[in-house]
């Protein structure tokens, strides 16, 4: 077994634990707008990197241009939000004293991530993705995590844009029922098209855990590559809508399950989506070690992301206007 990357676990979860709540139409980029947010922010990810994540996913899964100017700003505003966001995800792998650990920057659908009908046309994602890309390049993150795909066509058009700027990009779809995107696309032939086009991970995440083995076994059935996985841990059925939701999956039922599906399936990625904590990357982390160092006669395997960081430190200036 090769060494696993550990992801964090849900960013917008832990805010909403921490007080900020996480609502329409700013959602997780809420946490970039003051100094006391972005503080709260920050946290967050220290603590995720402390619980002993490799990899922390900075809050821009709604930096893109079309929710950002929904929201009311202007073209210095979008660029600064972006920035923001992995300033503040630098500053917190400076407090937490983890220079090796990666930024990477969410890139998620530009319409809705449980909505495929609402895809827009071609030349809107082209153009709305490469300027996401774009800023992201600026601000030296590690790796791009396209992520909560719900349509194959989306995912190939921000894969192409994330390369052309010269960053390495994780893919990860989100699926329903068994081993087939929201879309009603083939999770197998997704996850082929998109490692032959350059994806160096292809991964399943916000998915119920519940059938995230079968989208496993779609992934290694079909990707010679690195595969991953970070499943949806949230009690939905019969919850209330807004909020803190319930977390169905504690961190030792997670941990045991994600370390056999590790040895199963060879699964080189590993975290949390909604639901999880803190608590749950350290189970992980903890069940990954003790099963390593069995495994290797009382050596303890080092969990290795397979990288550096990224570049200068990045400031966060007061929000243009």
């Amino acid at each position: 077994m090769t060494a696993t990357v550990l992801l964090d676990g849900g960013l917008a979860t832990e805010l909403e634990r921490a007080g900020l709540p996480i609502r329409h139409p700013w959602w997780t980029t809420k946490a970039l707008l003051t100094d006391a947010n972005r503080t709260v922010l920050c946290g967050v990810h220290e603590q995720y990197l402390r619980a002993g994540a490799h990899v922390i996913t900075a809050a821009t899964m709604r930096c893109n241009e079309r929710a950002l100017r929904a929201n009311g700003l202007d073209a210095a505003g979008l660029g600064w939000m972006v920035h923001a966001a992995i300033g503040v995800a630098q500053a917190a792998r400076r407090s937490a004293e983890a220079p090796d650990a990666l930024i990477g920057a969410s890139m998620a659908p530009v319409e809705d991530c449980y909505r495929p009908d609402l895809v827009p046309p071609d030349d809107e994602l082209r153009r709305e993705h490469l300027w996401l890309a774009t800023e992201l390049a600026r601000a030296r993150v590690d790796l791009v995590l396209v992520e909560t795909m719900n349509t194959l066509r989306e995912a190939r058009i921000a894969l192409e844009a994330v390369r052309s700027v010269g960053i390495r990009a994780w893919v990860s779809f989100v699926c329903a029922d068994g081993a087939t995107l929201l879309s009603e696309e083939d999770l197998g032939q997704a996850a082929r098209v998109v490692a032959e086009e350059g994806a160096d991970a292809v991964l399943v995440n916000c998915t119920p855990f519940s059938e995230t083995e079968r989208c496993l076994e779609a992934l290694r059935d079909n990707c010679a590559g690195a595969i991953g996985v970070y499943p949806n841990l949230e009690h939905r059925v019969g919850a209330q809508t807004g909020g803190l939701l319930p977390t169905a999956v504690d961190p030792a039922e997670f941990a045991d399950a994600m370390s056999r599906w590790r040895a199963d399936y060879r699964v080189d990625v590993l975290g949390g989506c909604c639901g999880s904590t803190p608590a749950h990357i350290e189970a992980l982390r903890t069940a990954i070690s003790d099963h390593s160092r069995a495994a290797h006669g009382g050596q303890r395997e080092v969990l290795d992301p397979q990288g550096g960081h990224g570049g200068p430190e990045l400031p966060v200036a007061p929000l243009p206007g």
